[in-house]
């Protein structure tokens, strides 16, 4: 019967979640109708297959996962209508807690549409996870009310995620924006996120990372890390942030290693980037603790090398603009300040910076970091 409802529009299979058995009326559980049509929309024989989830409709789904790999070498979900979470822990039982819409193994995958994914703000899943997915795009989407991370990027190679719209309340913590993991050639841009953690996250195995034109706010900043935690080997470089705004932000750009881990965080870069009331805008810390911990000392630590920052201006609203918290046995090296220029907010007062096994050059930046070695 799925083959009859499937029809064939600009030579590619279009699957309607509705012709499924999906209501749309945000009240029924319409997991099962979505697990039908994404079976089709994978199974399609054309190499452009779209599953189509339409405007005016609410769609109510309890964790699901749409698992590749697809016949079709190129497969589309058009997102127009709205997407929610169960609003009680009562209808979660006998499913995956820990992640609530999951696409894994599905090459050649696009989302995009002017929808909203809402995640009714449940403590237990990541909201949209994409894992070990190459060659990935996703456009357009409202995502909101998430209890964590809203998207995870995880072992994916080849991803372009541009004009999206990510809020969580100030209030709400470890609601990261987007986590991106054991992942590369990965592209961010122009997308408005605020958060009540991370506005992006760059953790380990991550290489090729460029983020541009995102505007974050409020949240912790553009974070690569945490790194390193359990004494564990992490690497991460090629990282380039470009063009980009902390409005409001608890951090700005944040690189946070655990003591006693392995592996390198290198040629990172942080440019033209424009600060409003940031607290805290310039941070590299290789003593992350996380409040309340004890985290005893260790000899071993990530090393963080090749660090840039270039063309930062705006202001900051803790007197400290500028920290470098580098390992006593490692060391940061070759840190690059140029054409920074940093105020206080509301105050013609100057603001400070400080240094601990920091190596590296300031030139033309207020404040002055004259402390690095």
């Amino acid at each position: 019967m799925a083959s009859l409802v499937s029809s064939r529009r600009f030579g590619s299979s279009y699957i309607n979640v509705m012709n499924y058995g999906a209501f749309g009326d945000g009240k029924t559980d319409d997991s099962q109708a979505f697990t039908k049509a994404w079976e089709v929309a994978c199974g399609a024989k054309s190499a452009n297959a779209l599953l189509y989830i339409p405007k005016g409709r609410t769609f109510l789904l309890k964790p699901v996962k749409f698992e590749g790999p697809c016949r079709s070498s190129s497969i589309s979900v058009q997102v127009l209508g709205n997407i929610v979470a169960p609003g009680s822990i009562s209808a979660w039982s006998g499913t995956d807690v820990e992640n609530w819409i999951v696409f894994s193994k599905v090459d050649g995958l696009t989302i995009n549409g002017n929808g909203q994914i809402d995640g009714k703000g449940s403590i237990w899943w990541h909201a949209l996870a994409f894992n070990n997915c190459n060659n990935l795009q996703v456009s357009g989407l409202t995502h909101v009310n998430s209890p964590r991370s809203h998207i995870s990027i995880d072992g994916c190679h080849g991803v372009t995620m541009s004009n999206l719209h990510i809020t969580t309340p100030e209030s709400s913590p470890n609601t990261d924006g987007i986590d991106i993991g054991q992942s590369n050639n990965v592209q961010i841009r122009d997308c408005y996120i605020g958060t009540g953690d991370d506005c992006i996250a760059i953790l380990a195995g991550s290489s090729y990372i460029k983020i541009t034109g995102v505007a974050c706010g409020p949240g912790h900043g553009i974070s690569v890390g945490s790194l390193g935690e359990n004494e564990s080997t992490a690497t991460v470089e090629e990282v380039h942030v470009k063009n980009c705004s902390f409005s409001g932000t608890m951090f700005g750009a944040r690189i946070k290693t655990w003591q006693g881990g392995s592996g390198y965080a290198r040629k990172i870069t942080f440019e033209e980037i424009r600060l409003v009331a940031a607290a805290k805008p310039i941070v590299i810390d290789q003593f992350y603790c996380i409040g309340g911990e004890k985290c005893s000392n260790k000899t071993s630590a990530i090393k963080v090398s090749d660090i840039s920052y270039v063309g930062f201006q705006g202001t900051s609203t803790t007197e400290e603009a500028i920290t470098f918290k580098c390992s006593q046995n490692i060391g940061c090296t070759n840190i690059l300040l140029d054409g920074v220029n940093i105020t206080l907010e509301n105050s013609h007062a100057i603001p400070k910076s400080s240094c601990f096994h920091a190596y590296g050059k300031s030139t033309n930046s207020v404040p002055d970091v004259n402390c690095l070695l």
